[in-house]
């Protein structure tokens, strides 16, 4: 459930994002704040299919700092 919701938790109505992922790769709270900023863009441009690939290179290229392994 998202804290706050209105709607039941069986209701898709939010965004949770799993910051044990994050951190699990290395990444602190200055990584997080470029994601939240990144996520923003995606959202106040979702129909801009430039600013959609440039978001994407920016997380790839912020990624190879932060390997899965």
């Amino acid at each position: 459930m998202v804290p706050f919701d209105t709607q039941s938790p069986f209701v898709t109505s939010g965004m949770r994002v799993g910051t044990p992922a994050m951190t699990s790769r290395g990444m602190k709270e200055t990584e997080m704040a470029r994601i939240v900023e990144l996520i923003d863009m995606v959202i106040m441009n979702h129909t801009n299919g430039a600013v959609i690939e440039e978001v994407k290179t920016t997380v790839n290229d912020m990624m190879e700092h932060f390997p899965l392994y």
